[in-house]
């Protein structure tokens, strides 16, 4: 490809990021992932890149749902340094940090701006101070009260920041910038402990092992309600990014064996196969409404929130009232929440390779 092509491309590239300020927003985590490499060195790269750079704090985090790829005012950058010092907002929650992470790193590999480099180190450390001494992350750091303060593997928290200092302590090619022995060090340390926290939080269902709740108390490891309607349940959702974390590590203990063996057995006994949702649509892409109906033979699905002891599942409004069906909840709730998840079909689909792969006794 000549040049007067290459730069057509990258033109090209940028321009298909130049929509107005609401759309940037929702694409800001598929911007990350999905980007071409030599987008991270544009000159739109290095806008975005600036602000990602402002919004972090000192002490290495960043607040969720930022709409990062949103011009700034002058107005707006000074009161971004000036919270700068304030880590009050830091989070782990909808891939914040994690994702950020990345980002930086993306942007060190393509423009060698030492302040990318700064900025991801100063982000792994975060993440290494905000984890429990028993291996778990709280939803904030520094710690917000409320039911922030429990282990968290809701929207895959934890699991993303396993899986960042996995790729740390593997000392893999995955990020562009290499941390110190020490962090390194420190990163398999907490890695180990993390596993060692999923191991404790496994819920026993008159003592057989089965999946997770959303979030677990930090001091018990028992499943722990969040907000009203986010009651202690088994989690068909969050459970399943948790098993395949565990099933990414190379040579499993029996311990973890056993716990994907387990998780995998509660996810085949609780699948439902004759349930579909329907969904509509406004223009905008909102759901506006939500059903379930019968359907034979339909692609399986688990509840969000399953019934700790009865694997049923129920649902929520804001009044914390469990519901047995889903038409029994609010059009508010109904529609503006996930209550099913098709998640755990990866679990199905990757199982018998992983347990074939692990020398497991009683393959089908």
């Amino acid at each position: 490809m000549n040049q007067l092509k290459k730069t057509a491309l990258l033109l090209l590239i940028s321009s298909s990021f130049c929509v107005n300020a609401q759309d940037k927003a929702k694409k800001w985590p598929d911007l990350i992932l999905k980007s071409y490499s030599a987008w991270f060195g544009s000159e739109e790269g290095k806008k975005v890149g600036e602000n990602v750079l402002l919004y972090q704090r000192d002490i290495g985090g960043w607040p969720k749902n930022i709409p990062m790829l949103k011009e700034l005012t002058e107005e707006e950058k000074s009161k971004l340094v000036a919270l700068k010092s304030s880590g009050k907002d830091c989070t782990i929650d909808n891939r914040a940090t994690t994702q950020e992470i990345l980002f930086v790193s993306k942007m060190y590999a393509q423009t060698k701006d030492e302040r990318y480099k700064d900025s991801f180190l100063k982000a792994v450390n975060y993440l290494l101070s905000a984890q429990y001494p028993n291996g778990g992350w709280p939803q904030y750091f520094p710690l917000k009260k409320g039911y922030y303060t429990h282990i968290t593997y809701n929207d895959n928290s934890m699991v993303d920041v396993l899986n960042v200092l996995k790729e740390i302590a593997n000392e893999t090619p995955y990020y562009s910038i290499k941390p110190s022995q020490e962090v390194i060090d420190k990163a398999k340390i907490a890695v180990n402990k993390g596993i060692e926290c999923i191991l404790k939080t496994q819920y026993k269902q008159n003592g057989v092992l089965t999946v997770w709740c959303a979030q677990h108390d930090e001091v018990t490891f028992a499943p722990a309600d969040a907000r009203a309607y986010e009651l202690a349940s088994l989690s068909g959702k969050e459970s399943a990014k948790v098993v395949l974390f565990l099933m990414s590590i190379d040579n499993p203990s029996p311990e973890i064996k056993t716990a994907v063996k387990s998780a995998y057995d509660w996810f085949e006994k609780t699948k439902i196969t004759n349930l579909k949702e329907e969904r509509i649509y406004d223009e905008e892409g909102k759901v506006i409404g939500k059903k379930m109906y019968p359907m034979v033979d339909s692609a399986p699905i688990w509840p969000r929130f399953a019934e700790l002891d009865t694997n049923e599942a129920f649902f929520c409004d804001r009044d914390g009232i469990k519901k047995k069906y889903i038409t029994d909840i609010g059009e508010e709730r109904r529609n503006g929440y996930s209550w099913y998840s098709n998640e755990p079909k990866e679990v199905l689909k990757k199982y018998k390779k992983w347990a074939k792969k692990n020398n497991l006794e009683n393959i089908d």
